[in-house]
């Protein structure tokens, strides 16, 4: 795991809206969102294993079509990554694409940004700035999802409280249209610290993600 006082590769950034929200799309938040979830998911992370009786267990949230293909794209960068030390650019860009497409979409499903999100790339006051390594890590990639386990454990507990926090300023916009800093910016720092480790399990980063809402 490689630790540095340099910025971290991955930047999420937010316009804060806390004032002046508009109600009506808050109020039909979710079904307003559904044509991005077929997309990009939800909120969380999502991942399938197959048992001797041909069932699937799921744990986490969803990613969505296109994360669906992300994944399956990650998994054969593992390789490519682990023999040769090469990311496939073509997979890059798509998953920075992927990336790009969630962050915004998740920004508007969790109340962060009210004008609704393009389908695709587009100017969005929520975005992601990603640089990707020039050389890779084929040590960290190989262990790469063993390494992101004390994530899943602690993004499990956080996406928990996020359902709790953003149910509680559903209400609270819809009746003072205002959405409370201290909850907007606690959800604004979940979907940071989801979209770091996302991006670490999806391979594009080799910096082990910190923990940090920052």
């Amino acid at each position: 795991m490689a630790h540095c006082a340099v910025p971290y590769p991955l930047v999420v950034h937010i316009e804060p809206q806390y004032r002046g929200r508009d109600r009506l799309t808050v109020a039909f938040r979710l079904l307003l969102a559904i044509p991005h979830m077929i997309f990009v998911g939800t909120v969380g992370l999502s991942f399938a294993a197959r048992n001797g009786q041909r069932d699937f267990t799921s744990i986490g949230g969803e990613t969505g079509l296109l994360g669906g293909i992300a994944w399956l794209l990650a998994i054969a960068s593992w390789f490519t990554i682990v023999i040769s030390g090469v990311h496939i650019n073509v997979i890059r860009r798509y998953t920075r694409y992927y990336l790009r497409w969630r962050v915004r979409a998740l920004a508007y499903m969790m109340l962060l940004v009210d004008r609704y999100p393009p389908f695709g790339d587009a100017t969005y006051p929520a975005t992601l700035t990603l640089t990707l390594p020039e050389t890779r890590d084929r040590l960290t990639v190989g262990l790469r999802i063993l390494l992101a386990i004390p994530h899943f454990i602690v993004l499990f507990f956080l996406v928990c409280a996020w359902w709790v926090t953003s149910l509680v300023s559903w209400f609270l916009i819809l009746f003072t249209g205002d959405y409370p800093q201290g909850l907007y910016d606690f959800g604004t720092a979940v979907l940071r610290w989801l979209i770091r480790v996302e991006a670490y399990v999806l391979l594009m980063i080799d910096e082990y993600p910190p923990f940090a809402f920052e």
